[in-house]
């Protein structure tokens, strides 16, 4: 079954706008932050600690930034990440993409690097590094940056889509040069 691109993108603004109406704006890669400082902290205890105030604290100027959180991960944005990753592996159980990953290489992409499935979840892996890298480096997410800025019409919002469609297309045509 194809989903026709605009009733995905219909859905996709209705989900946003349901989200910002009853909840807040959506954005993610906060809570891998927080993710990263609950493993430090399950890892070396006392990396969030309790500080003069009462309030969750840490010597990591990052984690003290968001100590409360990491000290109480569980709420709407932490699940919300869950339900992405959960969401995500349900889909592709369903269209049998678990079971068959070599089933699953776009026919764009074996023309241009192989039908190697190691090779496209590491392109993969180190694609979706990046982009997380720099969305905390610029303090936002796609999501946070482009979806919810852009519909709450934050100029920052439509600067960091133009730059990104600005940057992605090019790079897409450079690397995709063998057309289907």
């Amino acid at each position: 079954m194809t989903l026709d691109w605009k009733i995905g993108g219909l859905a996709l603004g209705f989900v946003f706008f349901i989200a910002m109406m009853l909840v807040k704006p959506i954005g993610v890669s906060t809570q891998f932050v927080i993710l990263d400082g609950v493993i430090a902290d399950a890892v070396a205890s006392g990396t969030i600690y309790e500080g003069a105030d009462g309030k969750p604290t840490s010597d990591n100027a990052y984690f003290a930034r968001y100590a409360k959180n990491i000290a109480n991960p569980i709420n709407y944005s932490f699940i919300f990440v869950l339900a992405m990753a959960l969401g995500a592996f349900l889909s592709s159980y369903l269209r049998k993409g678990v079971q068959g990953a070599e089933c699953n290489i776009p026919a764009l992409w074996q023309a241009n690097f192989g039908s190697s499935v190691a090779k496209r979840f590491a392109v993969a892996f180190i694609g979706g590094f990046i982009v997380i890298f720099a969305a905390r480096l610029a303090g936002g997410c796609t999501s946070g940056h482009m979806m919810s800025g852009m519909s709450q019409t934050a100029i920052s919002g439509f600067l960091f889509a133009a730059g990104a469609f600005a940057t992605a297309v090019p790079t897409a045509l450079w690397l995709y040069k063998t057309e289907e």
